[in-house]
């Protein structure tokens, strides 16, 4: 050794370095001791030093920045002002929302059944950012706005709002949702509407629960534990009392809890041999008073975690009939249809997260000396997840438009192509939900697989809309039904795909095997109901496809058609064919 003292243990970092440069090329350098002293050199803080990370996603236009949603909601939506849009798309987008979407899936809603007198309340309380979010999405009219300002391209104009909103936050989109669909089996029972429908129009939100309130959420309260699915098997019990009648019984599933009333199934107690009748349930009554609702517990759910679901019982609980008796399920047929509508905008919504997400967090990383969407093999995975996504947000709004008021007065073909197109896309939109949004999270690698990037939450979300209003069984068999009830509407919805007839070669043949199977199947039913869930995933593929032919660029269409349509067809993401123009599918996100 020649002598140099050894940094101490106390020597400053600035101090060691010093030391270390006066003594270049000896043979100290050399050393264990001299090796160690060298890392004393370096300050902690350094090891602490970020880069190749992306900056947070926050402070963007989540409209203006999605040229897909952009373009469609003016194309296939009939929207031509898209000014209210632009300001939702900067809301969602700032980084005040995206912290209330964190805050109010990391506090999960918390049972009250007493207050610290021994009153019986059951209330659900939620954090605050869950408010905020529900009332900036009432205050834009996320929820009846295409009710309120009715016309052509109103119900498109609708979902691209809720759209924006249920992306980034999805679980305050389900009284959202049902407050939307409330609105049509309301407005066939006059007395109801003329007391309710100002309430669920108005852009107002208040989370307390009172009489006199000027504005409403609506939810449902349908199935029950030996039922599910099967809202017949009902065994709640109806007793006339006047104007109104007293429900008593046990739901297995009731959804937001903390709305202003329920619409819920219930059988006449003089007829318990015939099908439900259809009530509306309030939690506070006309006099102030609250309505008997007994919330047993809530549901621990997978995702959609920020919103409610709880079991619930009704003694003797005061609700008004909603239609005719024994009609219950007619009622309500229409509302399922429409928060089937927006099971399939929630999943489109979710897909554009996910790809957005990934694309952000791509565009900005490197590995092995280039970005990695520069990656090849990356390329692919993403241009796939944005086909996927392009394709669900155009049938998102096609099947919205079908839902126009001036479609409801006028316009015969839509209404009956709508009763089959949304149960095809519902089951093959939100099947493609869950697999979407894990190949999303996989691009983050391990960030994706954390809480602190909001594609883990969306992976636990995707699952429930499939779920939701029907599984893909119930949905498929829904299908089959339509098909041998309603011929019109087979008619009316291959003729909507056929409008791309002669674009692509393989669209065109592919629909002549579609036109086989639905006339083999169409023959008799009952024998292809194993095969039911292969024919939806037809009709469905047929339309993204014939949608994407006539309002996406080539680049899309041809892509989406070789890989989804094609013989050599694959559904893992990232098998685009060669020779897709991947780089232009990307540039669209």
């Amino acid at each position: 050794m020649n002598g140099h003292p050894r940094a101490s243990a106390g020597a400053t970092p600035g101090r060691a370095a010093a030391d270390s440069a006066a003594t270049p090329g000896t043979d100290e350098t050399h050393s264990i001791g001299q090796t160690h002293r060298i890392d004393e050199t370096h300050s902690i803080g350094q090891t602490h030093s970020v880069f190749n990370q992306p900056p947070a996603r926050t402070g963007v236009n989540e409209f203006v920045d999605n040229p897909v949603l952009c373009e469609f909601v003016q194309s296939i939506g009939r929207t031509r002002d898209v000014s209210e849009l632009e300001t939702i798309g900067a809301v969602v987008g700032s980084a005040e929302f995206a912290r209330d979407a964190r805050l109010a899936n990391a506090n999960p809603p918390v049972l009250l059944t007493h207050d610290p007198y021994g009153h019986r309340i059951d209330e659900v309380e939620y954090h605050p950012s869950y408010h905020r979010i529900l009332a900036q999405a009432v205050r834009a009219g996320a929820h009846t706005a295409a009710w309120g300002n009715p016309g052509r391209g109103a119900s498109a104009h609708r979902a691209a709002k809720m759209m924006l909103f249920a992306q980034l936050e999805p679980g305050h989109a389900c009284p959202i949702s049902m407050s939307h669909a409330a609105v049509e089996p309301l407005q066939n029972s006059p007395v109801l509407a003329q007391s309710w429908l100002p309430r669920l129009l108005a852009r107002s939100y208040d989370p307390s629960l009172h009489a006199g309130k000027p504005s409403a959420l609506i939810g449902m309260a349908m199935t029950e534990k030996q039922g599910g699915s099967d809202v017949r098997a009902n065994t709640t019990v109806a007793v006339s009392a006047g104007d109104h009648q007293l429900l008593t019984g046990h739901k297995w599933f009731c959804s937001a809890p903390m709305s202003d009333a329920f619409l819920v199934l219930a059988k006449e107690a003089d007829r318990q041999e015939s099908p439900p009748s259809c009530f509306l349930l309030p939690r506070v009554l006309p006099d102030g008073t609250r309505n008997v609702f007994r919330i047993q517990r809530l549901k621990d759910k997978l995702g959609n975690r920020s919103n409610a679901s709880c079991e619930v019982e009704f003694a003797n609980s005061t609700a008004f009939r909603v239609g005719e008796p024994e009609r219950g399920v007619a009622a309500i047929m229409g509302m399922v249809a429409r928060t089937r509508l927006d099971c399939v905008l929630g999943t489109a919504a979710g897909m554009r997260q996910g790809i957005a997400e990934a694309l952000w967090h791509t565009r900005h990383r490197s590995a092995f000396g280039r970005k990695l969407v520069d990656q090849p093999i990356m390329t692919n995975v993403l241009a796939d997840l944005a086909l996927e996504s392009e394709a669900a947000t155009a049938t998102a709004l096609r099947l919205a438009c079908a839902y126009d008021d001036d479609v409801d007065k006028a316009d015969d073909v839509e209404v009956s192509f709508r009763r089959l197109a949304t149960a095809v896309a519902k089951y093959w939109v939100c099947k493609r939900g869950p697999g979407h949004a894990y190949e999303a999270m996989e691009c983050l690698g391990g960030n994706g697989y954390t809480e602190a990037f909001p594609l883990a939450m969306r992976y636990r979300e995707q699952p429930v809309l499939a779920i939701w209003e029907g599984a893909g069984n119930v949905v498929a068999l829904d299908v089959l039904r339509t098909m041998g009830k309603e011929p019109k509407a087979v008619t009316n919805f291959l003729a909507e795909l056929g409008l791309a007839h002669g674009s692509n070669r393989i669209f065109d043949n592919f629909m002549l095997t579609l036109l086989d199977r639905v006339t083999a199947f169409q023959r008799s039913l009952p024998e292809h109901e194993g095969s039911a869930r292969a024919l939806v995933e037809q009709l469905a593929l047929g339309l993204q496809a014939s949608l994407l032919i006539r309002y996406s660029p080539a680049s899309v269409s041809e892509a989406f058609v070789e890989s989804r349509l094609g013989q050599q067809r694959c559904f893992e993401y990232g098998t685009l064919p060669a020779g897709s123009d991947l780089s232009a599918i990307l540039q669209r996100q």
